[in-house]
């Protein structure tokens, strides 16, 4: 979140409230000087979109392009694991539903538990909220 990196809510809401109203209410706008939410939500789209056509294959990178690969990804036997921040799990949600860019600010991910999406590009199914510590197989687990 380029400079607001580190800071609050109420923070940022005090000190550059026009910023960030703008930056909540345009997905294209990044008065911090970071990405912006269209942005964000392209590369999620993109990372989704790659894995499902194949393009990851028994741990190979995808094309190279920066954040195409999360950290910590793997794939085996046909399953991913990304262990990744709250944001690209919400961008990923938005994709998986074909739900609009203003959706992304209307989930919220819990912590230390798992999103998981299974299907392709296309027709995503998505289950949010399963505890970390529960067992069960998982086509891809974000």
């Amino acid at each position: 979140m380029g400079r607001w990196q580190g800071r609050t809510l109420d923070e940022v809401a005090a000190a550059e409230p026009d910023a960030l109203a703008s930056w909540l209410s345009d997905p294209a706008s990044a008065p911090h000087g970071g990405e912006p939410l269209l942005a964000l939500l392209a590369r999620a789209a993109h990372w989704l979109d790659t894995l499902s056509d194949g393009a990851l294959r028994d741990g190979a990178p995808g094309d190279g392009a920066p954040g195409d690969d999360p950290p910590g990804s793997r794939t085996a036997a046909g399953r991913v694991i990304a262990v990744a921040e709250p944001d690209i799990i919400r961008a990923c949600a938005v994709h998986s539903l074909g739900a609009t860019p203003a959706a992304f600010w209307r989930i919220d991910v819990r912590p230390l538990t798992a999103t998981e999406l299974s299907g392709r590009s296309g027709r995503w199914n998505l289950l949010s909220g399963r505890p970390l510590h529960s067992s069960g197989p998982s086509p891809f687990a974000l």
